[in-house]
């Protein structure tokens, strides 16, 4: 979690989400073994009220439910690479867990 003051102040964050299935015959299988799969998501607030509410009580192990937009863009890394990186612009942060203070 960082925050970015400036002309264009913004909480960044990143987020993970898992999927998971059961691998096994026919579609409705209850047995086999479960896979799982976790996906990160970088999540960017601008928002002045939300940004300041996710840096201080979206931490590690939050369960959260981010809406907002995708935004595709590129960046050069420091090895001068070219990379792809997807964002999503959060317009809204739903907790779906207790909120506690932050430590």
């Amino acid at each position: 979690m960082r925050q970015v003051e400036g002309r264009n102040p913004v909480t960044i964050f990143s987020m993970a989400t898992n999927e998971m299935w059961r691998s096994g015959e026919g579609e409705v299988s209850q047995t086999g073994d479960v896979s799982q799969k976790t996906t990160w998501h970088r999540i960017s607030v601008f928002k002045p009220g939300l940004r300041d509410v996710a840096y201080h009580y979206v931490k590690k192990g939050s369960r959260i439910l981010v809406e907002g937009k995708l935004d595709y863009g590129e960046y050069v890394d420091k090895n001068n690479v070219k990379r792809q990186a997807t964002t999503i612009i959060a317009d809204n942060i739903v907790f779906l867990s207790e909120i506690r203070d932050r430590e």
